[in-house]
């Protein structure tokens, strides 16, 4: 089941969506990164538990310039995330 995170705080204009892209990658997790209209970015992404969890905490480190505030999880109704992760915009 796809999980979404919404990440606040200074996530934009750092390079915090490539920096998703890759360690999402490494992880093998499926789904997307964008940028929000108010400043925060989303994340919807589906893979193990194992990799969710570790996701979740490189969310919570983000890229040296990144300034993480929250992170907030949860579930999402089943929705078709892909074969692969991406960047939207």
């Amino acid at each position: 089941m796809p999980t979404r995170f919404e990440v606040s705080g200074l996530v934009q204009g750092v390079g915090y969506r490539y920096y998703v892209y890759r360690q999402a990658a490494r992880l093998g997790v499926r789904g997307y990164v964008r940028n929000q209209p108010d400043g925060s970015v989303e994340v919807v992404a589906e893979g193990t538990p194992d990799a969710l969890r570790e996701l979740e905490d490189l969310l919570r480190r983000g890229p040296a310039h990144a300034q993480v505030i929250r992170v907030v999880r949860c579930p999402i109704e089943a929705v078709s995330v892909g074969a692969d992760f991406r960047i939207e915009v």
